[in-house]
């Protein structure tokens, strides 16, 4: 009989556990695994609900051990049974017997004692009351279990306020850590965007206008920039105006500008003391403007004056924008019969580069190109 009721009490411990899930999430499923808060918990929704208690030291000797080796006392199995709705531990029993179990009618209950573990641990320590004392003690007995067990109730209660402030203090300890985490990635993400963007958001905007120096007005021709930085390759910028805007964080700044009507010049500026905008004059190539004039505009003695200007064994590129040749080679003659003869083309006509021999004075390279009408539309 002694087997058959540690079974079923195996058989009331899963009920237990059960009925604590449905309502719970401990740490671990397994009943036999719960501890610290998970088993106040249990004694709180066990008084609250069965109106009785267990001690902590009970539920290690019973819940702990598998397969449990003794049966606890009645009045515990009845709280148990009570916690599963049952009526009593006869109650269970009853409605899960075994194959050819017969359970007695003597094993019914009439009198149901809920369980207080503490109370009974302490008289238990204390022993047996004289009998001549009994009826005398009877009621401070009582009074006794009574004061024992509010204060094992306010103890435990204290004991899961504790706990639950404890919880309240990682939760916002563990929230904090976030936000110092969240504020870090915040600043770290700022500092990379700033470097990134440190050229657009500090960099100060320079504008130089360039204009031709004999006539003060601004270049219409082409300009090509070229900013020289030590040991960096030039960066180089195409200008249909006479306007070039640069941003920029340094100091100083060297420009090499370049056009086919004037000469070139390199440009270096302090930018502490620049001003943020500024005029630069370009001195005109007197012989290019006028081997252009010469080659575009239909004049009487045109011819005399081109071969004034152009050295006799002057190199003469003609450039195509053609995939089969590119560059065409022409003698001074030749040249000057093709800028002289009029045709609609030389609309079209556009100076690349020219030379002057310093000691001759004459034109000695020209680079030029007559563009398509349908490129120039």
């Amino acid at each position: 009989m002694a087997d058959l009721d540690l079974l079923h009490f195996e058989q009331l411990k899963l009920e237990v556990q059960a009925e604590y899930l449905k309502n719970h999430h401990p740490s671990f499923d397994d009943i036999s695994k719960w501890k610290g808060i998970d088993i106040i918990y249990f004694q709180e929704d066990l008084r609250r609900k069965a109106k009785g208690n267990i001690s902590e030291k009970s539920f290690y000797t019973y819940f702990k051990n598998i397969p449990t080796t003794k049966l606890p006392r009645i009045d515990m199995l009845n709280l148990l049974a009570i916690y599963v709705d049952y009526q009593s531990w006869y109650d269970f029993k009853k409605k899960h017997l075994f194959a050819n179990e017969f359970i007695s009618e003597i094993e019914k209950p009439t009198e149901i004692i809920i369980a207080n573990e503490d109370a009974s641990e302490k008289a238990e320590n204390i022993g047996e009351i004289p009998e001549e004392n009994s009826t005398k003690n009877k009621d401070e007995s009582i009074v006794l279990q009574l004061n024992n067990t509010d204060k094992q109730e306010n103890t435990e209660i204290k004991t899961i306020s504790n706990h639950k402030k404890n919880n309240v203090v990682f939760e916002l300890y563990y929230r904090f850590k976030e936000y110092v985490w969240l504020g870090i990635s915040v600043i770290l993400l700022s500092m990379v965007l700033i470097l990134i963007f440190w050229q657009r958001i500090f960099a100060t905007e320079y504008t130089f206008t360039f204009i031709d120096a004999d006539r003060n007005t601004p270049i219409k021709d082409n300009l090509e920039i070229k900013i020289l930085k030590d040991k960096e390759t030039p960066i180089q910028f195409d200008l249909s105006s006479s306007i070039f805007k640069y941003r920029t964080q340094s100091k100083t700044l060297k420009l090499e500008v370049t056009s086919p009507f004037y000469k070139q010049d390199t440009i270096f500026r302090n930018l502490d003391l620049a001003h943020t905008n500024e005029i630069i004059e370009l001195e005109p190539d007197v012989y290019a403007q006028a081997l252009y004039y010469y080659s575009t505009n239909d004049i009487s003695k045109k011819r005399e004056e081109l071969d004034k200007i152009i050295s006799k064994n002057a190199l003469i590129y003609q450039v195509f924008d053609n995939e089969t040749y590119g560059v065409e080679t022409l003698d001074k003659q030749k040249y000057i019969g093709l800028v002289t003869t009029p045709t609609t083309s030389l609309k079209n006509f556009k100076m690349i580069e020219t030379k002057v021999s310093p000691e001759t004075k004459k034109i000695i390279l020209i680079k030029f190109k007559i563009q398509p009408d349908e490129i120039t539309k």
